[in-house]
């Protein structure tokens, strides 16, 4: 019996008491977000029409490292935190490597995924502020469901506009979001003005990311005390997500660990951002040296095809540009699976890390991933999220790498989630009808060629 468990355990003493603001060990921080009118940098209060007044605040911040967690947020993660870091044995076996391969299991909460670490944090400012309600987007309903389960908890109105493609794959996600009390609207829909004008524009369109969240600002913006709120990309939402990574190092640090390898999917930055910003932190003081891989789906590749430029947010081009790696804010992408990692741009933090080269970046089709996903599945035990399985497909590519060269790595990638509201898409890839979209050259030319001329 090795020495280290299956599963590696914090105590409800060790959840970290203060997220990470990886911002500030940042030599070269992130561009600033530009006022879509002016071209000019936005300051905190510009956002207080949008976000709730903290939030924007947190958005801004780039000099304070730790920025403590309220004890109302701390009381609801010692519901379903810390969570385990489990050392995958089985999968190590079953590939007969000699690499050692961990996964920080976030889908222990009935979200079933990472979403709710952010998603009660942002619950409980707008609650502070005394608001009504809150407007959001959502791609596979991981963090429509997981805002639904934290408006409820605060007694506050929650509406989803959820992608179309995924409202119609994922029924039961969209009624667990009914259950806690949201309004599910799919998107692009015809109750919204940019609603209307993005069907005109793409008439039957399975909808994007992009034009959930122009939908969902508008809603926000439209009725009074009402902010929006949003799952992944900000600088707020990372910082909340550090809990995963500062939970992480802590497990390793307890059985005397360091990784080497870090793994994780990459759709707009959340649960990526949120794994490794303790290691970046190192990194950027010097202290310490990793591999960090972002993986992302081959049919929405911003970082390993994309350009660095200041664009749109949203598709319908009311929410402030950033810059950041993007495919263009009127690319849609292919109605894969993986829909909370169908979004045109990636976070100005990981953008940023990834431009100086802190962090690489690798595509993978979408059936290789559902492959890597019931081997997974097969040998430890958990469905995973399609998004998650990007993850597990890299990490099982870099196990049998160390087969071939002898190396025993220290392999770690985040299991963002569960996959058990997914079933349609196993059931696609085990009838043999999934495909593997990929955009070409000239559809991405296309798109990136309306990004704003900034810079």
């Amino acid at each position: 019996m090795s020495e280290i468990p299956y599963k590696i355990y914090l105590s409800e003493n060790e959840i970290p008491s203060a997220w990470y603001n990886v911002r500030a060990d940042m030599k070269n921080k992130p561009a600033p977000l530009l006022n879509p009118g002016t071209g000019e940098p936005l300051k905190a209060e510009d956002l207080y029409p949008f976000f709730c007044e903290e939030l924007s605040n947190q958005e801004m911040n780039n000099t304070d490292a730790y920025i403590d967690i309220p004890g109302e947020v701390l009381d609801f993660y010692k519901m379903y935190r810390p969570s385990p870091l489990v050392r995958a044995y089985c999968l190590e076996k079953a590939l007969d490597t000699p690499a050692h391969i961990y996964y920080k299991f976030e889908g222990n909460n009935t979200s079933g995924s990472h979403k709710l670490n952010s998603a009660i944090a942002q619950a409980y400012y707008a609650k502070k502020q005394g608001l009504k309600g809150v407007t959001t987007e959502t791609g596979a309903g991981q963090w429509g469901t997981a805002l639904s389960m934290a408006t409820a908890y605060f007694g506050l109105d929650c509406q989803v506009y959820m992608v179309k493609v995924s409202y119609e794959q994922k029924p039961f996600r969209r009624e667990v979001m009914r259950t806690y009390g949201a309004t599910v609207t799919p998107s692009p829909s015809m109750t919204t003005n940019v609603g209307r004008k993005i069907n005109e524009e793409f008439p039957g369109t399975d909808g994007s990311l992009g034009c959930a969240i122009s939908e969902a600002v508008e809603a926000a913006t439209s009725q009074e005390g009402y902010r929006y709120v949003l799952g992944s990309v900000l600088n707020q939402v990372l910082l909340h997500q550090s809990v995963i990574g500062l939970e992480t190092k802590a497990a390793l640090d307890k059985v005397g660990v360091k990784a080497d390898m870090i793994i994780g999917c990459a759709g707009g930055g959340s649960n990526l951002g949120g794994l490794i910003s303790p290691f970046v932190g190192e990194m950027l003081r010097g202290e310490n040296q990793y591999e960090i891989i972002a993986v992302e789906p081959a049919s929405c590749p911003s970082l390993t095809r994309g350009s660095f430029v200041y664009d749109f947010c949203d598709t319908g081009r009311v929410c402030p540009l950033a810059k950041m790696y993007t495919l263009g804010s009127n690319f849609m992408p292919a109605p894969n699976h993986a829909g909370g990692l169908r979004y045109h741009g990636m976070s100005t933090i990981i953008s940023q890390l990834y431009d100086e080269g802190y962090v690489k970046a690798t595509s993978v089709k979408q059936t290789d991933v559902f492959a890597a996903a019931e081997q997974f599945a097969r040998v430890e035990g958990i469905l995973p999220a399609p998004e998650s399985s990007h993850a597990i497909k890299v990490a099982i590519d870099e196990a049998l790498k160390c087969k071939e060269t002898g190396e025993a790595k220290n392999i770690v990638f985040g299991l963002t989630g569960t996959g058990y509201f997914d079933l349609v898409a196993y059931q696609k890839y085990n009838d043999g009808v999934m495909d593997d979209y990929i955009p070409t050259d000239e559809d991405i030319a296309k798109s990136l060629s309306q990004c704003p001329k900034i810079g």
